[in-house]
């Protein structure tokens, strides 16, 4: 059992030595671009959400 895992762990060595890691720079725009991307479609969907509120409350006469 103990084999087992120890050889589990040395397998786990060897593939994360060959990844290839990004640089500071490439990790950083795309940071940026995830979050750029999450507020606009935390934005769209605010709208999407909003209007078909009021949409529906205006149809059912509850304003």
């Amino acid at each position: 059992m103990i084999q087992k895992i120890s050889q589990y762990f040395n397998g786990v060595q060897l593939e994360i030595k060959k990844v290839t890691w990004l640089s500071k720079q490439e990790m950083f725009g795309s940071t940026v671009i995830v979050g750029v991307f999450s507020v606009l479609i935390a934005l769209f969907l605010f709208v999407i959400d909003f209007g078909l509120s009021e949409f529906v409350s205006r149809i059912i006469g509850g304003k």
